[in-house]
């Protein structure tokens, strides 16, 4: 059986005044820091000129401050995409516009390609030419090329005749002249048979061969029926994205 120590009393006083001393100060030390962080509080506001109702009223307005942040991220971003949506389709339009003026460019010039024949007015009449376009085809030394020969006068009568045409330019810095049948398997022998009344376009490829830097296009129409006549020209090797509509 154990043994029961006693205590005395004066032990049992002081212990129980030690858990008393000891329960406030633990009180007196929350109270200390409660009071410490309400005066950093109460020291903090009045440094940056705040009410503390006004601090609290700020607190429970900053939820609400941030959804209306994350709304407007949104909107915003959907305002950037439409902006984006509206950019391209004006860029789009604005091409879409330039291309539509240069056909109607290249469509006025068609036209007065036909009134100038039928009714050359100032202009001299007899054969003529009207230049050489080139179209590179791709990335190649392939082109397209047109040559338009061209009769203008009050009474269209039928002509026949021949063209010619070479291609000159330079290769290992020397001058160097083919002609325009030896780069064209469209040409018929050295020269393009012509019979025409208004006017012929003469088209096809033809193809430059290595090393050979072209400058330009000299061509020579001439007509043998029911008259002589003979037109020349001699033009810069000048590419361009599209044929125009004269001649077409």
């Amino acid at each position: 059986m154990r043994e029961s120590r006693f205590v005395p009393p004066s032990v049992l006083y002081r212990q129980r005044r030690l858990r008393l001393l000891v329960l406030a100060a633990a009180l007196l030390l929350m109270l200390v820091l409660a009071a410490g962080f309400w005066l950093g509080q109460m020291a903090a506001y009045s440094g940056m000129g705040i009410d503390p109702e006004t601090y609290r009223r700020f607190q429970q307005e900053v939820p609400e401050a941030h959804a209306d942040l994350v709304t407007l991220s949104r909107e915003l971003q959907v305002e950037r995409t439409r902006h984006e949506v509206d950019r391209r389709a004006l860029e789009l339009l604005r091409g879409d516009l330039a291309a539509q003026k240069e056909q109607i460019a290249s469509l006025e010039e068609g036209l007065r390609f036909y009134r100038d024949l039928m009714a050359p007015g100032e202009i001299t009449q007899g054969l003529s030419l009207r230049g050489v376009e080139l179209v590179q085809q791709g990335n190649s030394d392939r082109y397209a090329f047109r040559i338009v020969v061209q009769q203008e006068a009050r009474k269209h009568v039928t002509l026949k005749g021949e063209l010619y045409a070479e291609v000159s330019g330079t290769r290992d810095g020397e001058r160097v002249s083919y002609p325009l049948a030896d780069l064209s398997e469209d040409f018929d022998g050295s020269a393009m048979p012509l019979r025409f009344r208004y006017f012929q376009a003469i088209e096809g490829e033809l193809i430059i061969p290595g090393g050979f830097v072209p400058e330009t296009i000299s061509v020579v129409a001439s007509t043998s029926s029911p008259r002589k006549a003979e037109a020349r020209g001699q033009y810069p090797w000048q590419v361009q994205e599209r044929f125009t509509h004269v001649g077409k």
